[in-house]
């Protein structure tokens, strides 16, 4: 079967052929001008002109009839490839084999298996991100975001969450101060990865489907301990868990607009211990338009229709009786 035509005509084909149809419908190849060679080209191959061999000349075809054309073999073209698609696992199903039990490079120490060196455990990690692909729980302390790092982070938790996966991470406060990762955050936040702060010391580790995790086995994080005991598993994400009801949630926009962390987080503190709009205003010394601002901002954060609602949310999430 032919290839299905995709390049359809240029602006001087289209012109062409409303000139040919203000003609009648019919040119004679004498009367094609040099530069209108490509036009004549364009339209004889797409089939809105059909050359007629007993008079020398070309006639125009309906383009309706034409687009029906092009679109069955389209679609026939995309049946095609779908069926080839369905069958890419089976054809592959000896390699899927042969992965599943090939054996991990990981020395396995006291029940728990370790990875040395950084360029092993990022290939190790895009594995994890593979093998499981439904749920990650990430702890990432120490500050700024590496930025030569982001822009792959952003790719990699971008094509996660259109598999269908969720992310949710949390870093240190300081990194709000570092402009380019907010913006990181504003981004991973905005493609439905968000990410928290945790105030206090907290351990980097990452957490897939519930049932492998990774954390650090030395102090430079060069050297990693690999956990698939359920019971170990179980016990990290609870840990996760607590951290992230405690953790704050955090006006990304506003700080990537320039918005002042200690402002912003002084008027959410104000208004979980249940102040309203004018009395954070006469405290803080700011317009309540200014403060309407912000609460607008942390309404969209923690998802709240009322006040009321965002008030017990943020006490919620400060004092762990919401999972938030």
């Amino acid at each position: 079967m032919p290839e299905p035509v995709l390049d359809l005509p240029d602006g001087a084909a289209r012109e062409l052929y409303r000139a040919i149809l203000a003609e009648g419908g019919r040119i004679r190849v004498g009367e094609i001008r040099p530069e209108d060679d490509a036009a004549v080209k364009q339209l004889a191959d797409l089939g809105l002109l059909v050359l007629r061999a007993a008079d020398g000349s070309y006639s125009a075809v309906n383009p309706r009839s034409v687009g029906e054309r092009i679109g069955a073999d389209l679609r026939e073209e995309s049946a095609r490839l779908l069926a080839r698609a369905a069958a890419v696992p089976d054809l592959l199903d000896d390699l899927t084999q042969a992965y599943d039990v090939a054996p991990r490079r990981m020395d396995p120490v006291g029940g728990v298996r370790r990875m040395a060196g950084m360029q092993e455990i990022r290939h190790l990690i895009s594995q994890l991100v593979k093998d499981y692909p439904h749920e990650a729980l990430c702890a990432q302390p120490g500050g700024a975001r590496p930025p030569e790092h982001m822009n792959d982070s952003l790719k990699q938790s971008r094509r996660y969450i259109e598999a269908g996966g969720s992310i949710r991470t949390t870093f240190e406060p300081s990194v709000c101060s570092d402009p380019p990762t907010v913006g990181f955050a504003l981004e991973s936040t905005r493609i439905g990865a968000p990410i928290r702060v945790l105030e206090g010391t907290f351990t980097r580790t990452l957490i897939f489907d519930r049932t492998v995790a990774m954390i650090p086995a030395a102090s430079d994080n060069t050297v990693v301990a690999v956990v698939d005991d359920p019971a170990m598993v179980a016990y990290l994400v609870g840990v996760f868990e607590q951290q992230w009801a405690q953790a704050l949630a955090v006006d990304w926009a506003s700080l990537a607009a320039g918005s002042s962390p200690a402002t912003y987080e002084q008027v959410g503190r104000l208004l979980a211990r249940g102040l309203t709009q004018r009395a954070i205003a006469s405290r803080m010394g700011l317009s309540e338009r200014t403060v309407a601002g912000h609460i607008a901002r942390l309404r969209e954060v923690y998802d709240a229709e009322t006040l009321f609602q965002l008030g017990w949310q943020m006490r919620g999430a400060r004092t762990g009786e919401s999972g938030g």
